[in-house]
């Protein structure tokens, strides 16, 4: 069975446990479809091919990130790469690890769920509270940060990669003319380079492109509720998500002792307001929330309708949505690690 088959499979899974059986298969014509392209193409969009950024992205630089994102020399202790939270390789490359929090290279466990890292260049921020701006500055948070990677400075990994006589060369090309091109600032832009080619690619965008027949009719169905119960208040924008901040629990409380944002910002606003996550691909990449305290994609769908929108669905609804969440499934391959390469040899 093909990834992308059991990807849905899973979503009929969880189609039949939400409702206690399966629904009957809806019917939606071909002038609905229609309409229902023109209205989710104004309200969603397209994702574009390229994420901002990636047009001054070389080879080199794209090459090198690739490389840096699989090195466990960037942790303190050896153990832990970009990777290991994040996981593009293996039968479930979905750019998170399908932990509730991940463990870092000391063993500790973070407190916030390792969103995914496939098309977060197209999103307003990074991490759960936006407090970096851009991939590459995201992308040293973790370095440096002592429960994930744990490198003690700026220093310590510059002398890790300094000491890597494979890494010379790469740097060199990635980052010409640059008397000391082996940098943290430039570990970063490279490791930023390669994410920005993570872009996912599933079958909403073959139905916003004019292919009507890209959705079953149980999906297009879902993408119709979708639309109509207010889910795109929230979840807008072609990463259908990761465009804005909202509160957690907007009309029906969620408890959470997690600030959110307010830890960033200081603005009694922002207490308890996260940025709103992707929902492209995300039935391959639960646990849920930003404290990963739902397992199942039907239990996420039924607490945002209730807490966020003062919704309670029906059985078949949520089953629907699930159904239409399932066309969102990644079908890009996995990512393979770089090849090790001969002690002391270029690689």
């Amino acid at each position: 069975m093909t990834r992308f088959r059991l990807l849905a499979a899973v979503a009929a899974a969880l189609l039949v446990a939400s409702c206690g059986r399966r629904a009957p298969e809806p019917n939606v014509d071909r002038t609905t479809r229609k309409a229902l392209a023109v209205q989710a193409k104004a309200t969603l969009g397209i994702l574009p091919e390229k994420m901002p950024g990636a047009e001054t992205d070389t080879p080199e630089l794209v090459a090198l990130g690739k490389r840096l994102y699989f090195e466990k020399r960037l942790s303190v202790n050896g153990t832990q790469s970009c990777n290991d939270c994040h996981r593009l390789d293996g039968e479930h490359p979905s750019g998170a690890d399908g932990e509730r929090t991940s463990g870092g290279a000391m063993g500790r466990k973070g407190t916030r769920n390792s969103p995914s890292v496939k098309n977060a260049g197209y999103h307003v921020a990074q991490f759960w509270d936006g407090r970096a701006r851009t991939l590459e500055e995201q992308a040293a948070g973790p370095l440096l940060n002592p429960v994930e990677m744990a490198m003690p400075d700026a220093a310590a990994v510059e002398t890790a990669l300094r000491a890597a006589p494979e890494y010379r060369e790469p740097f060199a090309a990635a980052f010409p003319g640059e008397p000391e091109p082996i940098s943290l600032p430039n570990t970063a832009h490279a490791l930023a380079a390669f994410e920005r080619t993570l872009r996912t690619h599933d079958r909403l965008d073959d139905f916003l492109n004019g292919d009507l027949d890209a959705l079953s009719h149980r999906e297009a169905a879902g993408l119709q509720l979708f639309l109509k119960t207010g889910c795109t208040t929230c979840h807008n924008s072609p990463t259908i998500g990761a465009n804005q901040y909202q509160l957690l629990g907007l009309v029906k409380a969620w408890e959470t002792k997690d600030e959110g944002r307010f830890a960033v910002t200081k603005n009694e606003e922002d207490r308890r307001k996260f940025k709103v996550p992707s929902l492209r691909n995300a039935v391959s990449t639960g646990p849920y929330f930003h404290d990963g305290s739902v397992d199942r994609l039907d239990d996420a769908v039924k607490k945002m309708a209730w807490h966020q929108l003062g919704k309670e669905l029906t059985g078949d609804e949520i089953a629907s949505i699930v159904a239409f969440l399932g066309a969102l499934a990644d079908r890009g391959v996995p990512v393979s690690p770089p090849a090790p390469s001969p002690k002391g040899a270029p690689r």
